[in-house]
């Protein structure tokens, strides 16, 4: 057993945060706090190529699966994926984990996951969604089987897996796809508990929807059924960290509108807040949407900064959020600082990105935004003309934004709205969210991943 000191100690310390190289990308959002900022430089604005010929400026291109919704991971040379099957003249489905190269994009190692026996309700069409989260030697996922599992980097051996659905009761509705968060000797994860994709109840309500679980050995630290009944459809968003006035807490978003935050260490509850709270009841007393949280809630200092909305809905009321994190309780009345919605900002399922004061913000219907941090004004706005699932980047004085067509846009970074350009020469990609770590932005297809880098 670790004692409790030692375990704040761990948590507290901000070489417990370092998980990989200076320059990686080990986890969603790049660090804990899930800020999409990297400090990259001398990344590329223009590229060419096909699906298989790598043009101008792009270093390799690796096979994917037939379908990939999750996003890559870098770190100690290594580039990790969650896919689906990719076996030619297979047409088995299978959840599929990749680790390719950093150098040049050779297959390192692979393992799959069948799947359930109602894919198409249990965890869908899709493969691993899970984007993955590097920690020194161990690699941590959930798959499609609703499994939290921790890898040997090396060579993808098993080290330790926890199957939510059969030691917890956990229900998901199509897909499973949080993205694990370590910090110190604890990894967090949203379980994925849902409500069921024919009748709409959550079939295990007393089932947890947030997770904490010892990194070493996977045993459960502590659990929280908050969301209980009150799940919309399904749990797919990642829990964030911050380090509040000393305070160390980690906050999930819940599949019923509400984003809770913990006490690190114990699961004990600092605060909830109900991002529904905008919404008009319906006349039959359901909610007036089913929108949810999906974004991971990034954390800058006392303040939390959150979007709700919900993919293939009907775009609605959604709203972007900043919270003050340093209250207790309930604090749906009294801790948001902010708000925009209404006609300024639609539904979103994207995570921000907030860098020298200001937030960068994309909704599902494909508005992006540039917003002052301290006060929610705006400072510009785009029509990209394209739904956007995934989330802003901003690295090198820019803002990378992948839309739905297959396009990457490209802002400067700045209180002036300065576009630098658009490409499209890549004809696989779609809702993705470009990462960029050691000097190589990559781009997610359905079929590839693209390293594309400044050629010397």
């Amino acid at each position: 057993m670790i004692r409790l000191p030692a375990i704040l100690a761990s948590i507290l310390s901000l070489s417990a945060l370092s998980v990989g190289h200076a320059e990686d990308w080990p986890m969603l959002g790049g660090r804990p706090d899930r800020n999409m900022v990297s400090s990259e430089k001398g990344l590329p604005t223009t590229w060419e190529g096909g699906a298989k010929k790598p043009q101008k400026n792009i270093r390799w291109i690796a096979d994917l699966g037939r379908a990939t919704f999750g996003n890559p991971v870098i770190s100690g040379g290594r580039v990790f994926i969650g896919t689906d099957q990719d076996t030619p003249g297979s047409n088995e489905q299978r959840g599929v984990l990749k680790c390719f190269s950093e150098k040049d994009g050779k297959l390192l190692w692979r393992v799959t996951h069948e799947k359930l026996h109602n894919p198409g309700e249990d965890d869908g069409t899709v493969g691993i969604c899970s984007t993955p989260c590097v920690s020194g030697e161990q690699i941590y996922y959930v798959s499609n089987r609703g499994e939290l599992v921790c890898r040997s980097v090396k060579d993808g051996t098993e080290i330790w897996l926890l199957d939510m659905r059969a030691k917890l009761g956990i229900s998901a509705n199509q897909a499973s796809s949080s993205s694990p968060l370590v910090v110190g000797p604890l990894v967090y994860v949203v379980t994925g508990n849902g409500a069921d994709y024919k009748t709409g109840k959550v079939k295990n309500p007393t089932a947890p929807s947030f997770l904490a679980v010892d990194r070493t050995s996977g045993q459960i630290a502590w659990q929280d059924n908050s969301p209980g009944s009150h799940i919309l459809t399904g749990q797919w968003g990642s829990p964030s960290y911050g380090l509040v006035d000393g305070q160390a807490q980690v906050a999930f978003p819940g599949g019923d509108g509400w984003l809770y935050s913990f006490e690190a260490l114990t699961g004990k509850l600092l605060w909830k807040f109900n991002c529904k709270a905008h919404e008009k009841p319906a006349a039959n007393g359901e909610p007036e949407t089913t929108f949810q949280l999906l974004a991971a809630p990034v954390f800058a200092g006392h303040r939390v900064f959150i979007a709700i909305g919900e993919p293939e809905a009907s775009s609605g009321p959604g709203a972007l959020r900043c919270l003050d994190a340093r209250q207790r309780g309930d604090v749906t009345k009294t801790a948001e600082m902010w708000r925009l919605g209404d006609k300024d900002f639609n539904d979103s399922i994207s995570t921000v990105a907030l860098h020298e004061g200001l937030l960068y913000a994309v909704d599902a219907p494909g508005f992006f935004h540039c917003i002052d941090a301290d006060s929610g004004q705006h400072h510009w706005t785009h029509d990209l003309k394209a739904n956007v699932w995934g989330s802003p980047l901003v690295a090198d004085g820019r803002v990378y934004v992948q839309i739905a067509d297959g396009a990457i846009v490209m802002f400067a970074t700045g209180r002036e709205k300065r576009l630098l350009g658009t490409n499209a020469s890549l004809n696989d990609l779609a809702h993705g969210t470009p990462v960029a770590a050691n000097s190589v932005l990559y781009l997610t297809g359905q079929k590839h991943l693209y390293a594309i880098a400044a050629e010397k």
